[in-house]
């Protein structure tokens, strides 16, 4: 914990200690050792649990593999050491298996289309919107903000199938990380199916041994809330990763207050608002500053105006005398990108309903052909796509 203290959040410290008491302190500007959050975690719950003597797997060369483990290092999942240590000492691991290759690598290219296709387009418009444009309309605000929402969803979670895909290839299982999240109902729900091994770390590690819910409510909303504050800086040495965890833990406090009443909501309205709720949190999350932050929201509840085309005139006439609805000529290229944004953003709210095709292909023990078939086409589509292309790196290797 002191070192990823040390090299995560010095220059965090610092600057507000400038900030408070007007001084100069240098910053360190140190790099971050690779992976340092994701392995310092794993080596967390190995000293606990041998603290409880809860461990069983003591062999040194198979915890170095463990804390090394390469497909899932540097962005997760957070694997626990019962789960991984066994199948290290495992001798049928150690045999080569065509099929765990083949559904391997079918899993790889899935998670590989998610980052090159999906992720890095949805990329550009976020980071247009966040870092490029000083003012943004209603409908860029909205843009904005989704366009994030779906790039950190299939970046994150195409890294954690690249990671599955690979580490099946050597005969090792990975947890599964991601269960259709944004299908989630309520915000509990969400962290059943989000980064679902960091939710097992934080209710291990941290809910858990405050107390969790076993000494009355009070405690329970404040061992909740602050469970996900800590969660929010551990994502980042920031304000705006801090205000992130506050608002998770709020609105689990105010969920679990909800069940207290036993409201019943309709599921359309369920889903409705935990989806815009997560939208809007995830804000705060890529914000680099508040007032990038601030500049999103206010576009989205439509401070900076609403921007229609005046073809809409006719039809809406009725609202030309608004203050906050203005109609403009738009020009060919806007209509394009307009248009592909919006064919983007419903794939990508068609996408997240579906049923997850790992879970199936791994349930079945079997690819077929056509799998085959599906695997060089997304090679040949990631090949001919990336010749031009510029990648990003994946979002999650900054935490």
């Amino acid at each position: 914990m002191a070192l990823l203290g040390y090299f995560k959040y010095s220059d965090f410290f610092i600057e507000n200690f400038n900030l408070v008491f007007d001084s100069s302190v240098g910053l360190l500007h140190l790099t971050l050792p690779l992976a340092i959050s994701f392995f310092t975690f794993q080596q967390i719950a190995y000293l606990v649990d041998s603290y409880r003597q809860e461990v069983k797997e003591l062999d040194f060369l198979n915890y170095a593999v463990f804390v090394t483990f390469f497909p899932q290092l540097i962005a997760g999942p957070i694997v626990h050491h019962k789960e991984m240590m066994p199948q290290f000492k495992n001798q049928r691991a150690k045999i080569i298996n065509p099929q765990n290759i083949a559904t391997g690598l079918f899993i790889f290219s899935v998670g590989l289309f998610k980052k090159v296709i999906i992720a890095d387009t949805f990329a550009s418009w976020a980071s247009k919107g966040f870092d490029a444009t000083p003012v943004l309309t209603f409908f860029e605000a909205w843009a904005t903000s989704l366009s994030y929402t779906f790039q950190l969803y299939f970046d994150f979670s195409g890294y954690t199938d690249m990671a599955i895909g690979i580490a099946l290839m050597f005969n090792i299982r990975l947890p599964i990380n991601f269960n259709s999240p944004y299908k989630a109902l309520n915000i509990q729900d969400f962290w059943r199916r989000w980064h679902i091994t960091l939710s097992r770390f934080l209710k291990d590690y941290i809910y858990i041994p405050l107390g969790g819910n076993r000494k009355g409510n009070f405690r329970t909303y404040n061992n909740l809330f602050l469970t996900f504050v800590l969660g929010g800086i551990w994502h980042g040495a920031g304000w705006t990763f801090l205000f992130w965890g506050v608002l998770h833990g709020g609105a689990l406090v105010i969920h679990r207050l909800w069940g207290l009443l036993h409201f019943q909501m309709k599921t359309w309205i369920a889903w409705f608002l935990t989806f815009n709720f997560i939208n809007i949190s995830w804000v705060f999350f890529r914000a680099k500053e508040w007032d990038d932050a601030i500049k999103v929201l206010s576009g989205m509840v439509g401070l900076n105006g609403v921007i229609l085309s005046e073809t809409c005139k006719e039809c809406l006439g009725s609202l030309k005398n608004c203050d906050w609805i203005s109609f403009a000529k738009i020009s060919q290229t806007m209509k394009s990108e307009g248009i592909e944004i919006f064919v983007w953003l419903s794939l990508g709210f068609m996408i997240i309903f579906m049923k997850n095709l790992n879970g199936y292909i791994e349930r079945k023990k079997m690819l077929q052909y056509y799998h085959a078939i599906i695997i060089s086409a997304i090679f040949l589509l990631y090949y001919f796509t990336t010749i031009e292309l510029k990648q990003s790196p994946f979002l999650y290797f900054n935490f």
